[in-house]
């Protein structure tokens, strides 16, 4: 085989992959934000494949592949004679991108801010309080750095950038491995819930809240872990009942 023919099956593979991955994270997305905003609830069965192939139209390996990931995710299990069902939704890998992606993308995304505020609640403080006992110099300047980010921001998407850095830079304090991972997971659906708090167009709100965290960052700085945890913890109820105001709004 010439060269040149070589080059054109390998292009034509690429193009066929790449066609393929299109279609797979299209149908992916489609199902996935179906499930999740409810088209598709818990305990309903999935249309068969034929209606399913029918309508994305895709080939039938296209959907198994976009199934298999489904399934990965928690989100569907096939059963023969059944077909592919919708598991319960405490089943789903709430630290998957997609599935945060999804959530956040919902109409139904307050009973989501709720549990991510209530997960928040369980460890941020307790990593606060170990923080202000392992941070050092440099982390806390920094932190002060960030504080007065957060007090000079303009904008919603501005002061929440500053806000999930503080944050993060509390948990990277703490000195746990397993708090910086599950801040890294959750920093998409963090960042959305810190912008829909944002006190921005407030600016006494927002000069209120700024005081707030600083508060923990001066306890940090004490080393006083009491002041730290109860700090933190305040902050958090704050930004959840500041999105359930808004929720109540519409």
């Amino acid at each position: 085989m010439a060269i040149p023919d070589v080059m054109s099956d390998l292009l034509l593979n690429s193009a066929s992959q790449t066609t393929a991955r299109n279609n797979h994270d299209r149908v992916l997305a489609a199902l996935g934000q179906a499930i999740v905003s409810g088209g598709h609830p818990p305990g309903s069965v999935l249309p068969k494949d034929e209606q399913l192939l029918e309508q994305f139209g895709v080939s039938r390996t296209v959907l198994r592949e976009v199934m298999k990931t489904l399934a990965a995710k928690g989100m569907i299990s096939a059963k023969a004679r059944v077909g592919t069902t919708v598991r319960p939704a405490l089943d789903w890998n709430m630290f998957d991108a997609h599935v945060l992606h999804w959530h956040l993308n919902s109409s139904h995304s307050e009973d989501f801010y709720r549990q991510l505020f209530e997960m928040r609640l369980s460890f941020e403080p307790f990593a606060a309080r170990l923080a202000a006992a392992r941070a050092t110099r440099e982390q806390i300047a920094a932190m002060q750095e960030t504080v007065a980010d957060m007090a000079a921001a303009e904008t919603a998407k501005a002061f929440a950038l500053a806000d999930l850095a503080l944050h993060r830079a509390v948990l990277d304090a703490a000195d746990n491995a397993f708090f910086h991972s599950v801040g890294a997971l959750i920093e998409a659906a963090l960042l959305a819930a810190m912008r829909r708090s944002s006190p921005t167009e407030r600016p006494e709100s927002q000069a209120g809240v700024v005081r707030e965290h600083g508060l923990i960052v001066e306890a940090l700085q004490r080393g006083d872990a009491d002041a730290a945890e109860t700090c933190m913890r305040a902050v958090i109820s704050f930004g959840w009942a500041r999105i359930a105001e808004l929720n109540t709004r519409g």
